[in-house]
C-alpha cells in the first residue's frame, strides 16, 4: 500500500509498497479516505518532541471505510463509513473501565513512536484498528470534514472539564449545559478556534480570543468570539479582567503550551476561577505559584479526549461547530512532504491540511 513515512528528522519518503496491515480478531481494516496533519505532527517531525522517532507513518486525525473484518467481528459491516479515536486504549484497565480512556497506561497514539512503542498511523492507504475505538459517521458527512472529529473532540473535552461534565457522559443535544458567563481562549490556532466554537455552542455568553496573529483573531470573531485581542497588548490581563466584570473570567483555556500564554491565562481569571491547560508545546514553563494560591485558582490539564466523539460528529454534521473555514487544503498523500514543509515554515497562515491517498484539489 501507499504510505508517507518519516524516515529521519524532517525527511519523508513516499513508499508505494509499504506492508499492508492485517486485522486481528477484534479489528477491522479501514481504507483511509482523509487524514489531517496535526500540529503535534509538525512539532514532532524535526525530532524536538521525541514522540515521532523514525521510521514512522504519522497521522491520527482520519476517517475512512471498512474494507475487511477480523475474525469474530460481527457488529460492523463492510462499507461502513467511520472515524476513530486517535488513542488505541486497552479497554480493560481501571482507567478505561472508568471512562478515562485517555489515561490508559497502555495507550498508544496512532502515528506516534516515543521510544516505548511504535504505532504506525493514517498517512497511508489502510490501517487495522480495534472496533472499540470506532465511530460511525453519517453518509452525508464528507470524509475531509469527518477527519476533524478528533480535534473537535479535544476542544469539547476541554469544555467538559470547565463545565464539570462527567467523563463518559452520553451526548444529548437537548441536555441543559452548565456554561460559565465568560471565558478567555489564549491561542487561536486550530484547537483554539475549535474551543471558541465549542464554548459558544455550549452557551457560554462571552468568549474572548487572544493570539499573536490578527488574521486568526478575525477568523475567531467570525466563528463566534465576542472579542479578540493581540497578545502583546500592554496590561492585557487587567483589561480582560475588566471586560469580564472586574475580577476576571470564569475560566480561561491555554491552547499554546508556552510561558507567556500560561501567565496570561492565569492572570485573566477571577478569584476561584479555573484555567484549563490544553497546549503542551513546551515541556516546562514558569509558574506563578502565589497568584494561583492566593486567588484559589483551579488548574486542570486537558489530555486528548474521553468519549466526546459522538458530540463532535454531531456538531460537525449540524454546523454548530464549523470546520470548513479551518480547512486550508485537501491534497494527495504523495504531495505530503511538501505540505508538511509549508506548515512547518508557517508563512502562509495555513490551518488544517488534509491528505488523501485518493488525491485532492
Amino acid at each position: 500500500m501507499k504510505a508517507l513515512v518519516l524516515t529521519d528528522a524532517s525527511t519523508f519518503r513516499f513508499d508505494p509498497q509499504f506492508p499492508d496491515p492485517q486485522p486481528q480478531a477484534d479489528e477491522v481494516l479501514i481504507a483511509i479516505r482523509a487524514c489531517g496533519i496535526c500540529g503535534s505532527d509538525i512539532h514532532g517531525m524535526d525530532g524536538r518532541s521525541g514522540r515521532r522517532q523514525p521510521p514512522i507513518v504519522m497521522g491520527h486525525e482520519a476517517a475512512g471505510e471498512i474494507v475487511a473484518l477480523g475474525e469474530s467481528v460481527t457488529d460492523w459491516k463492510l462499507g461502513e463509513r467511520v472515524t476513530f479515536d486517535s488513542t488505541q486504549y486497552c479497554g480493560r484497565c481501571e482507567a478505561c473501565r472508568s471512562g478515562y480512556v485517555n489515561l490508559c497506561p497502555d495507550r498508544m497514539v496512532l502515528g506516534v513512536s516515543p521510544g516505548s512503542y511504535r504505532r504506525h498511523g493514517c498517512f497511508a492507504e489502510k490501517i487495522a484498528l480495534p472496533t472499540r475505538i470506532l465511530y460511525r459517521i453519517p453518509d452525508a458527512l464528507p470524509y475531509e470534514q469527518a477527519a476533524f472529529a478528533e480535534p473537535v473532540a479535544i476542544a469539547l473535552h476541554a469544555a467538559n472539564l470547565a463545565e464539570g461534565v462527567e467523563v463518559g457522559s452520553a451526548f444529548a443535544p437537548q441536555a441543559p449545559a452548565k456554561p460559565g458567563d465568560s471565558a478567555v481562549v489564549v491561542g487561536a490556532g486550530l484547537i483554539g478556534l475549535l474551543v471558541v466554537q465549542a464554548l459558544k455552542a455550549r452557551g457560554w455568553k462571552r468568549v474572548i480570543a487572544v493570539d499573536l496573529d490578527a488574521k486568526r483573531l478575525e477568523l475567531a470573531r467570525q466563528l463566534g468570539a465576542s472579542d479578540a485581542f493581540l497578545a502583546h497588548e500592554e496590561n492585557l490581563a487587567a483589561r480582560l479582567r475588566e471586560l469580564c466584570g472586574g475580577d476576571g473570567a470564569d475560566a480561561s483555556f491555554e491552547v499554546v503550551g508556552a510561558n507567556a500564554p500560561l501567565q496570561l491565562a492565569i492572570g485573566c481569571v477571577r478569584k476561584g476561577g479555573q484555567v484549563i491547560l490544553v497546549g503542551n508545546l513546551q515541556p516546562h514553563t514558569q509558574f506563578p505559584l502565589q497568584e494561583v494560591v492566593t486567588r484559589q485558582i483551579t488548574l486542570r490539564g486537558s489530555c486528548s479526549c474521553a468519549g466526546e466523539y459522538p458530540e463532535a460528529i454531531a456538531r460537525i454534521s449540524d454546523g454548530s461547530i464549523a470546520v470548513l473555514p479551518l480547512l486550508s487544503a485537501v491534497a494527495d498523500l504523495e504531495q505530503g512532504a511538501g505540505w508538511f514543509q509549508r506548515l512547518y515554515d508557517n508563512k502562509e497562515g495555513l490551518l488544517k491540511v488534509v491528505l488523501t491517498p485518493e488525491g485532492g484539489a
